[in-house]
């Protein structure tokens, strides 16, 4: 076995990879650049080695500095986590050169199945369903225009070297085709250094459905079954969950003799994922093999008891599998819910800046459930426009299902994230969601159920009246805290009062409190709810029973009350006086500014492109700019018809959210 290892990558993959290493036994080196000096996976490695400046494709992706890190540190194998030179088959190479093992499959099943357009070619020669689409390198934007025209839209737009939902496009005409093809190789080339680009058929109403497999040296080759990856945005996965809820389990055996089939034919050793899309009637055709670990894997380990770290590096040392298909059963359901720097308000939009609180929720590990949170990160971290924007990976296990989701909703709740903008409400939001809760997902949900944005969530009556009668036994605990801190009264409880008017989410509920040693009693005009907590004024997260119910919020002070925020919703709580509840209701609103004649840039990053001139008359929908942030184009367009005014930013400038970009007549 190996002493010493090196990870070739940074973030939550590099300490969950020093995790499995330090349990093993095995000590780690890490690498990292200037924007991770102070990094995560820096301080949990052995030895850490410092690889170049901030953007990737001057540190992360640069062959020869892992190369030096990897001489000047004596590592005898590289993990490559995911992303990155993870799927680089002249990284593979240079390390078999130098006599360092790879933790991941050969150089040759990596050229085979790395590429897509080739992986492709092969898997229709073995036989496996494909689908349709045009396999040869496309030149240009006109010749993707054709193309496009000839596969029937609507066409998926792939890099070759993709992954992570980078490089990707759906183009339903011509104008989305020619957009997208430029879109999707400009991201290619920024984020793989390769910006070859092929089109195929889009599958409507499909399900993302993959096979995680894995190979030793002597011959051995498994499944360990199926995860299903359908909630997405921008092509990028957000929830995964294993096993799949709608496959049944003859399609899910023939898909995982396929996935191995597909690697014994290229050779492939390692953990792997065969992708595929499936159809309403479980049709499934095979869109890509990726010759790494994948981020989700967490959700099979949790199913299968298995750690895929622990076996890449096993396999890597010549050691056979220690299983056989046979002996991979699924146990329980696991459910992946990723935690991106990103505003679900802002159309999910990046978000950048330090981690001013950062407190996941408790990981935990019982027959009953299992709390799992892999992160990169710490509570006064940066987050940086460099890389990709996951914070963290939280996982929950349940003996079924619905208990995996219920885990998943309290785990969400009592995530502390502060500093950033972050997707925790959309997350709680789908959790609770009824097609989610049914199983009735595709690749199109967030397109259909959030056509307008994520907008947060109005919670049900019968959860704000929990809400309400918590807030009212807050607000109680911090009246008597308030009064014996002025020192105002002897006898703090007695002066505080019974009736108070709880106003949240456009309702307001007259209540009466009665409180008791163990909690207090919130009346309602036709109910009676039971308050329990010990809940101080301060405290950011307040854990309460109420009747009978657990209900766990984040909590803000505002004037009157509090900002509450849970199950995907925030609310401002005001809990006032019978009379100041009266008055409240004749002061003014306050109107937000007119920012219509602005084009605000939504997200912090770099201007790439200009596409309009001072005087120039646009049209709604028309493309103004295209703004980078952590390696994905953003195109802002225009809401309105109007007429460019002035024009205040230029390509290669770094803007802040809501600055200006340009202004119009």
């Amino acid at each position: 076995m190996f002493k010493k290892i090196l990870i070739a990558n940074r973030g939550e993959i590099a300490c969950r990879v020093i995790k499995t290493a330090r349990r093993m036994g095995i000590a780690t080196v890490a690498v990292y650049s200037d924007a991770d000096r102070n990094a995560l996976h820096v301080r949990m490695a052995d030895e850490a080695v410092h690889i170049g400046p901030a953007p990737a494709n001057q540190s992360y992706i640069v062959i020869d500095r892992i190369m030096e890190a990897i001489r000047q540190t004596g590592a005898e194998a590289v993990h490559p986590g995911y992303g990155f030179l993870s799927e680089n088959m002249k990284f593979a190479q240079a390390l078999e050169a130098e006599g360092v093992a790879f933790i991941g499959p050969p150089a040759t099943a990596i050229e085979a199945m790395g590429d897509k357009i080739t992986s492709k070619k092969l898997a229709a020669e073995a036989g496996v369903s494909t689908v349709p689409g045009y396999m040869g390198l496309i030149p240009d934007a006109d010749e993707a225009v054709r193309i496009s025209g000839q596969i029937g839209y609507p066409v998926m737009i792939k890099a070759s070297a993709g992954g992570g939902g980078k490089g990707m496009r759906i183009a339903w005409n011509d104008d989305e085709a020619r957009e997208g093809f430029d879109s999707s190789r400009n991201e290619a080339a920024s984020s793989f250094g390769d910006d070859r680009i092929f089109i195929e058929k889009f599958v409507t109403q499909p399900r993302h459905i993959e096979i995680q497999v894995l190979a030793d040296q002597h011959g051995n080759t498994v499944y360990l079954h199926e995860r299903e990856c359908s909630i997405q945005r921008r092509n990028q996965k957000v929830i995964e969950e294993a096993p799949s809820p709608f496959l049944d389990p003859a399609t899910r055996r023939a898909m995982g003799e396929q996935a191995c089939a597909l690697a014994r034919a290229v050779g492939y050793t390692s953990a792997g994922t065969v992708e595929f899309i499936v159809d309403g009637n479980r049709n499934f055709y095979f869109l890509e093999m990726n010759t790494r670990l994948q981020v989700e894997h967490p959700v099979t380990e949790l199913i299968t008891g298995i750690d895929l770290v622990e076996q890449m590096i096993r396999v890597a040392a010549g050691q056979p599998l220690p299983f056989a298909q046979q002996d991979l059963k699924i146990n329980g359901w696991a459910i992946e819910s990723r935690l991106y720097a990103e505003d679900p308000y802002r159309n999910f939009l990046p978000s950048i800046g330090r981690l001013t609180r950062y407190r996941p929720p408790i990981e935990e590990a019982t027959e009953a459930r299992v709390v799992r949170n892999d992160t990169g990160v710490y509570e006064g971290g940066e987050i940086s426009m460099y890389y990709d924007p996951m914070i963290a990976k939280l996982c929950t296990w349940a003996p079924d299902r619905k208990a995996a989701i219920t885990a998943m909703r309290e785990a969400l709740d009592g995530f502390e994230v502060e500093g950033i903008g972050h997707n925790l409400p959309f997350l709680s939001a789908v959790m609770d969601h009824p097609r989610f809760a049914a199983g009735d997902i595709t690749t199109a949900f967030i397109a259909e159920e959030y056509p307008e944005g994520f907008q947060g969530v109005t919670l049900p009556d019968d959860l704000l009246r929990r809400v309400a009668a918590a807030a009212v036994a807050m607000h109680r605990v911090a009246e008597i805290r308030r009064a014996r801190i002025s020192g105002r009264m002897d006898n703090h409880e007695r002066h505080v009062g019974t009736d108070w008017v709880v106003s949240l989410q456009g309702q307001a509920f007259p209540v009466t409190i009665a409180a008791d040693r163990d909690g207090a009693t919130v009346r309602f005009a036709d109910a009676a709810l039971r308050v329990e907590s010990d809940w101080t004024p301060g405290q950011p997260l307040a854990r309460l029973s109420v009747d009978g119910q657990a209900v766990v919020m984040k909590v803000g002070k505002i004037p009157s009350g509090f900002l509450l925020r849970l199950r995907g919703a925030e609310l401002k709580v005001h809990v006032r006086t019978p009379r100041a509840a009266e008055l409240a209701q004749l002061m003014p609103e306050k109107l937000p500014p007119d920012t219509s004649k602005f084009l605000l840039c939504p997200m912090p990053g770099l201007v790439v492109k200009i596409n309009v001139a001072e005087g120039d008359e646009v049209q709604e929908g028309q493309a103004l700019a295209t703004v980078e942030a952590m390696k994905m184009e953003n195109i802002l367009r225009a809401t309105r018809k109007g007429v460019v005014a002035r024009i205040n930013a230029a390509p290669g400038a770094s803007l802040k959210v809501d600055d200006v970009i340009m202004e119009f007549a």
